[in-house]
Protein backbone atom coordinates (compact mmCIF):
# COMPACT_ATOMS: atom_id res chain seq x y z
CA UNK A 1 0.00 0.00 0.00
CA UNK A 2 1.26 3.34 -0.77
CA UNK A 3 1.92 5.71 2.15
CA UNK A 4 1.45 8.93 0.83
CA UNK A 5 -2.07 9.90 1.43
CA UNK A 6 -3.51 13.25 0.32
CA UNK A 7 -6.26 14.29 -0.44
CA UNK A 8 -6.89 13.33 -3.96
CA UNK A 9 -6.42 9.27 -2.29
CA UNK A 10 -10.32 9.69 -1.34
CA UNK A 11 -11.94 10.96 -4.47
CA UNK A 12 -14.87 8.76 -6.19
CA UNK A 13 -12.45 8.19 -9.11
CA UNK A 14 -9.06 6.96 -7.32
CA UNK A 15 -11.03 5.29 -4.64
CA UNK A 16 -12.22 3.05 -7.45
CA UNK A 17 -8.87 2.69 -9.69
CA UNK A 18 -7.11 2.06 -6.60
CA UNK A 19 -9.50 -1.02 -5.76
CA UNK A 20 -9.41 -4.72 -6.33
CA UNK A 21 -10.07 -5.99 -9.60
CA UNK A 22 -13.32 -7.87 -7.87
CA UNK A 23 -14.58 -4.57 -5.96
CA UNK A 24 -14.29 -3.11 -9.12
CA UNK A 25 -16.70 -5.85 -10.83
CA UNK A 26 -18.99 -5.06 -7.66
CA UNK A 27 -19.02 -1.78 -8.39
CA UNK A 28 -19.34 -1.73 -12.30
CA UNK A 29 -22.04 -4.07 -11.72
CA UNK A 30 -24.06 -2.13 -9.33
CA UNK A 31 -23.51 1.41 -11.55
CA UNK A 32 -25.09 -0.59 -14.78
CA UNK A 33 -27.70 -1.61 -12.39
CA UNK A 34 -28.41 1.69 -11.33
CA UNK A 35 -28.67 3.01 -14.67
CA UNK A 36 -31.10 0.35 -15.04
CA UNK A 37 -33.00 1.47 -12.61
CA UNK A 38 -33.14 4.85 -13.17
CA UNK A 39 -34.54 3.89 -17.19
CA UNK A 40 -37.28 1.64 -15.39
CA UNK A 41 -37.87 4.67 -12.94
CA UNK A 42 -37.90 7.79 -15.92
CA UNK A 43 -39.99 5.06 -18.15
CA UNK A 44 -42.58 5.09 -14.89
CA UNK A 45 -42.50 8.48 -14.73
CA UNK A 46 -44.05 9.46 -18.25
CA UNK A 47 -45.77 6.55 -18.89
CA UNK A 48 -48.16 6.69 -15.50
CA UNK A 49 -48.49 10.59 -16.18
CA UNK A 50 -49.42 10.07 -19.82
CA UNK A 51 -51.51 7.23 -18.44
CA UNK A 52 -53.70 8.80 -16.13
CA UNK A 53 -54.16 12.22 -18.14
CA UNK A 54 -55.86 10.35 -21.06
CA UNK A 55 -57.95 8.44 -18.12
CA UNK A 56 -58.95 11.87 -17.31
CA UNK A 57 -59.72 13.39 -20.70
CA UNK A 58 -61.73 10.22 -21.49
CA UNK A 59 -63.47 9.83 -18.23
CA UNK A 60 -64.61 13.79 -18.73
CA UNK A 61 -65.85 12.95 -21.90
CA UNK A 62 -67.80 10.18 -21.30
CA UNK A 63 -68.81 12.26 -18.01
CA UNK A 64 -70.29 15.10 -20.59
CA UNK A 65 -72.61 12.67 -21.36
CA UNK A 66 -71.42 12.06 -24.95
CA UNK A 67 -73.16 8.68 -26.77
CA UNK A 68 -70.77 5.73 -25.78
CA UNK A 69 -70.76 5.02 -29.93
CA UNK A 70 -69.68 8.20 -30.76
CA UNK A 71 -66.52 8.18 -28.00
CA UNK A 72 -65.35 4.39 -29.01
CA UNK A 73 -65.46 5.44 -32.89
CA UNK A 74 -63.31 8.62 -32.35
CA UNK A 75 -61.02 6.01 -30.53
CA UNK A 76 -59.61 4.37 -33.77
CA UNK A 77 -59.47 0.92 -34.90
CA UNK A 78 -56.57 0.23 -32.20
CA UNK A 79 -56.64 3.04 -29.64
CA UNK A 80 -53.48 2.48 -26.73
CA UNK A 81 -55.48 3.06 -23.88
CA UNK A 82 -57.16 0.92 -21.72
CA UNK A 83 -60.37 3.05 -21.35
CA UNK A 84 -61.44 3.16 -25.18
CA UNK A 85 -60.52 -0.39 -26.02
CA UNK A 86 -62.69 -1.86 -22.57
CA UNK A 87 -65.42 0.72 -24.10
CA UNK A 88 -64.98 -0.94 -27.62
CA UNK A 89 -64.79 -4.58 -26.12
CA UNK A 90 -68.26 -3.98 -24.17
CA UNK A 91 -70.21 -2.27 -27.11
CA UNK A 92 -68.79 -5.27 -29.40
CA UNK A 93 -70.50 -7.84 -27.03
CA UNK A 94 -73.37 -5.50 -27.28
CA UNK A 95 -73.97 -5.47 -30.82
CA UNK A 96 -73.06 -8.76 -31.46
CA UNK A 97 -76.18 -9.74 -29.37
CA UNK A 98 -78.69 -7.36 -30.08
CA UNK A 99 -81.66 -8.82 -30.71
CA UNK A 100 -81.08 -11.94 -29.10
CA UNK A 101 -81.49 -10.77 -25.36
CA UNK A 102 -85.01 -11.16 -24.72
CA UNK A 103 -85.08 -13.43 -22.11
CA UNK A 104 -83.47 -13.22 -18.64
CA UNK A 105 -81.01 -15.77 -19.54
CA UNK A 106 -79.35 -14.44 -22.24
CA UNK A 107 -79.04 -10.52 -20.53
CA UNK A 108 -76.98 -12.60 -17.83
CA UNK A 109 -75.19 -14.28 -20.29
CA UNK A 110 -74.13 -11.13 -22.21
CA UNK A 111 -73.31 -9.51 -18.67
CA UNK A 112 -71.31 -11.95 -18.25
CA UNK A 113 -69.37 -12.05 -21.90
CA UNK A 114 -68.86 -8.32 -21.31
CA UNK A 115 -67.31 -9.15 -17.71
CA UNK A 116 -65.32 -11.50 -19.14
CA UNK A 117 -63.86 -8.87 -22.10
CA UNK A 118 -63.44 -6.26 -19.79
CA UNK A 119 -61.55 -8.29 -17.12
CA UNK A 120 -59.16 -9.48 -20.17
CA UNK A 121 -58.27 -6.23 -20.85
CA UNK A 122 -57.98 -4.92 -17.23
CA UNK A 123 -55.53 -8.66 -17.12
CA UNK A 124 -53.27 -7.37 -19.70
CA UNK A 125 -53.12 -3.43 -18.66
CA UNK A 126 -52.22 -4.53 -15.31
CA UNK A 127 -49.51 -6.72 -16.64
CA UNK A 128 -48.27 -4.31 -19.11
CA UNK A 129 -47.85 -1.25 -16.44
CA UNK A 130 -46.19 -3.58 -14.13
CA UNK A 131 -43.43 -4.02 -16.28
CA UNK A 132 -40.02 -3.22 -14.94
CA UNK A 133 -40.55 -3.33 -11.32
CA UNK A 134 -39.56 -6.66 -11.04
CA UNK A 135 -36.12 -5.18 -11.76
CA UNK A 136 -36.41 -2.23 -9.26
CA UNK A 137 -37.71 -4.90 -6.69
CA UNK A 138 -34.11 -7.07 -7.65
CA UNK A 139 -32.02 -3.86 -7.44
CA UNK A 140 -33.58 -2.49 -4.21
CA UNK A 141 -32.88 -6.07 -2.54
CA UNK A 142 -29.49 -6.76 -3.87
CA UNK A 143 -27.67 -3.76 -4.56
CA UNK A 144 -26.75 -3.44 -1.05
CA UNK A 145 -25.82 -6.97 -0.34
CA UNK A 146 -23.39 -6.88 -3.10
CA UNK A 147 -22.24 -3.88 -2.51
CA UNK A 148 -21.39 -5.58 1.39
CA UNK A 149 -19.62 -8.57 -0.47
CA UNK A 150 -17.54 -5.78 -2.37
CA UNK A 151 -16.77 -4.16 1.22
CA UNK A 152 -15.63 -7.41 2.80
CA UNK A 153 -13.70 -8.99 -0.24
CA UNK A 154 -11.68 -4.99 0.27
CA UNK A 155 -11.66 -5.04 3.62
CA UNK A 156 -9.94 -8.70 3.85
CA UNK A 157 -7.55 -7.71 0.75
CA UNK A 158 -6.58 -4.29 3.32
CA UNK A 159 -6.11 -6.80 5.87
CA UNK A 160 -4.01 -9.44 4.04
CA UNK A 161 -1.54 -6.43 2.75
CA UNK A 162 -1.43 -4.77 6.10
CA UNK A 163 -0.11 -8.38 7.55
CA UNK A 164 2.14 -8.61 4.31
CA UNK A 165 4.11 -4.95 4.74
CA UNK A 166 3.20 -5.57 8.99
CA UNK A 167 2.54 -1.91 9.03
CA UNK A 168 -0.48 -0.83 11.04
CA UNK A 169 -0.51 3.15 10.12
CA UNK A 170 -3.50 4.33 10.02
CA UNK A 171 -2.27 6.19 6.72
CA UNK A 172 -1.70 2.62 5.22
CA UNK A 173 -4.84 1.71 6.55
CA UNK A 174 -7.23 4.03 5.98
CA UNK A 175 -6.86 4.27 1.85
CA UNK A 176 -7.95 0.87 1.39
CA UNK A 177 -10.62 0.53 3.97
CA UNK A 178 -12.10 3.65 2.57
CA UNK A 179 -11.89 1.66 -1.07
CA UNK A 180 -13.81 -1.24 0.32
CA UNK A 181 -16.94 1.31 2.12
CA UNK A 182 -17.04 2.84 -1.32
CA UNK A 183 -18.60 -0.28 -2.56
CA UNK A 184 -21.14 -0.57 -0.10
CA UNK A 185 -21.97 3.24 -0.67
CA UNK A 186 -22.30 2.48 -4.33
CA UNK A 187 -24.93 -0.27 -3.38
CA UNK A 188 -26.89 1.66 -1.08
CA UNK A 189 -27.23 4.70 -3.98
CA UNK A 190 -28.59 2.41 -6.29
CA UNK A 191 -30.84 0.83 -3.98
CA UNK A 192 -32.14 4.06 -2.27
CA UNK A 193 -34.03 4.85 -5.39
CA UNK A 194 -34.72 2.10 -6.63
CA UNK A 195 -36.47 1.06 -3.68
CA UNK A 196 -38.40 3.95 -3.48
CA UNK A 197 -39.60 3.99 -6.89
CA UNK A 198 -40.81 0.38 -6.70
CA UNK A 199 -43.00 1.01 -3.70
CA UNK A 200 -44.30 4.55 -5.49
CA UNK A 201 -45.08 2.77 -8.68
CA UNK A 202 -46.72 -0.13 -7.37
CA UNK A 203 -48.97 2.39 -5.17
CA UNK A 204 -49.85 3.96 -8.65
CA UNK A 205 -50.35 0.47 -11.14
CA UNK A 206 -52.59 -0.25 -7.90
CA UNK A 207 -54.71 2.73 -8.12
CA UNK A 208 -54.85 2.96 -11.74
CA UNK A 209 -55.83 -1.14 -11.67
CA UNK A 210 -58.66 0.23 -9.90
CA UNK A 211 -59.79 2.93 -11.82
CA UNK A 212 -60.06 0.59 -14.88
CA UNK A 213 -62.12 -1.70 -12.40
CA UNK A 214 -64.64 1.34 -11.69
CA UNK A 215 -65.01 1.93 -15.47
CA UNK A 216 -66.12 -1.16 -15.98
CA UNK A 217 -68.39 -1.25 -13.27
CA UNK A 218 -70.00 1.64 -14.79
CA UNK A 219 -69.58 0.05 -18.59
CA UNK A 220 -71.35 -2.99 -17.37
CA UNK A 221 -74.03 -0.55 -15.41
CA UNK A 222 -74.80 1.09 -18.55
CA UNK A 223 -75.54 -1.98 -20.30
CA UNK A 224 -77.79 -3.67 -17.87
CA UNK A 225 -79.58 0.21 -18.42
CA UNK A 226 -79.94 -0.08 -21.91
CA UNK A 227 -80.86 -3.79 -21.49
CA UNK A 228 -83.38 -2.68 -18.83
CA UNK A 229 -84.53 -0.16 -21.20
CA UNK A 230 -85.96 -2.65 -24.10
CA UNK A 231 -87.62 -4.85 -21.42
Amino acid sequence: MDAQVTPESFTFLNLFLRADWVVKLVMIGLALASLASWAVILDKLFRFAALNREADRFEDAVAAGRPLEDLAAEAGESPRHALPRMLQGALREWRDARGKTGSDSQAAFLIQRIDRVLDTVIARESQRIEDGLGLLAIVATASPFVGLFGTVWGIMRSFQAIAVEKNTNLAVVAPGIAEALFATAVGLAAAIPAYIAYNKFSTDAGRFTARLEHFADDLATAIQRRLAERV
